[in-house]
């Protein structure tokens, strides 16, 4: 006589044969590699998190994913890279760049070396009854300077952005963007702009070294930053590329492996400190945080989680917590950073800007798994 199995053991069968029944199939089980990224200890479930991570290398329409770190409470809670690169690879940022040199400014301001409110100090822009004379550091920051500018474009080669960093612009890249007229009352318009941080590159050079020898600038650009905020943050992997007038290419140009990237997430988590030594004033990572009067979703140099009021869709204001906040790069490069979760989460790859959204809902998950604490 056939064995007949007990009652309540029949019952618990039926969503796994019903769920036969309609087709619906259950995910494919996580590999070693997938499993083997994340930390015996992470923070959030740990199958969870291996498959959220493991979604960023295979999943459709997300683009090429190079590098992943997670870390939750200051420790590497995931690490994984895709077949080519590793720990010791050094990823361009394109303009992650942009949020490493509005610290930069941030260590002169507090030195009293610049003033957030004072005209910047490009000389041309002072003669009189140039309007450009108005613009000051805070609206550069806040990309809203007016100066005219036209990020992306098609054909590509009719941005600005693109002429700037490697058509007529690439020799003195400076010359070329405070060579712009206005196209907006400075401060009354926010117009995103490789330009105005290379601008801001400029005023580093400028207050840092009184000789426009090419080399001169470079160099002391490059023992400030190494000196100053490099070095103290043990970023050991990070460079930046300079122009031949010697001026930083703080808009796109640094490279840094994932973990020093990561390593500058936390750095601002911890409100510009590390290990309990303040870098630069917890106020001036407050102001990079703060929304810009004509941008809801953007501080100084960083992206913040909030609608922009429009349709730039940066982030994921409606699933994540509106003090998250991320620096963001061409190609999707992201170092998400929310001190609410304790949390920092690094994405080095090539996505192509319509694959952006997608990109940002499949990081979001990742960020969902941590409670804010």
């Amino acid at each position: 006589m056939p064995r007949r199995l007990p009652l309540i053991a029949s019952l618990a069968l039926l969503p796994a044969l019903a769920a036969c029944s309609s087709g619906a199939s259950l995910p494919d089980p996580l590999t070693q590699e997938a499993l083997a990224a994340v930390s015996a200890d992470p923070g959030a479930p740990r199958e969870q998190l291996a498959r959220a991570v493991d979604d960023l290398f295979t999943a459709d329409g997300i683009g090429e994913t190079r590098a992943v770190i997670v870390m939750h409470s200051g420790e590497i809670a995931a690490e994984r890279y895709a077949g080519g690169f590793g720990p010791d690879t050094r990823f361009l940022g394109w303009s992650l760049a942009k949020s490493v040199t509005a610290v930069g400014i941030g260590i002169l301001v507090a030195e009293g070396k610049l003033r957030l409110d004072e005209s910047a100090p490009i000389v041309h822009w002072q003669r009189p009854g140039d309007p450009r004379g108005e613009i000051t550091l805070r609206q550069l920051l806040q990309m809203r300077s007016g100066l005219r500018h036209t990020e992306t474009a098609e054909p590509l080669y009719k941005a600005d952005t693109v002429r700037l960093l490697f058509l007529d612009g690439r020799d003195d890249m400076a010359r070329e963007a405070e060579a712009q007229p206005l196209e907006a009352e400075p401060g009354r318009q926010f117009e995103y702009s490789t330009a105005s941080s290379i601008v801001l590159s400029d005023v580093m050079a400028r207050v840092l070294s009184p000789s426009q020898n090419p080399a001169a600038r470079q160099g002391a650009v490059d023992h400030f930053l190494h000196d100053r905020l490099f070095g103290p943050l043990g970023l050991t992997s990070m460079t930046a590329e300079y122009d031949a007038a010697g001026t930083m290419i703080g808009g796109a140009m640094i490279h840094a492996t994932a973990r020093d990237w990561a390593r500058f997430g936390e750095f601002l988590r911890h409100g510009g400190s590390v290990k309990g030594v303040q870098i630069v004033p917890r106020g001036w990572i407050a102001f990079m945080r703060r929304p810009s009067p004509r941008a809801p979703d953007y501080g100084a140099g960083l992206w913040l989680n909030r609608n922009s009021g429009g349709d730039r869709h940066m982030l994921f204001p409606e699933q994540g917590p509106s003090s998250l906040f991320a620096m963001t790069g061409h190609f999707g490069q992201y170092v998400l950073v929310s001190p609410a979760q304790k949390l920092t989460i690094v994405r080095l790859g090539k996505t192509r800007d319509e694959d952006t959204r997608a990109l940002a809902a499949a990081l979001a998950r990742i960020a969902a798994l941590y409670p804010a604490g």
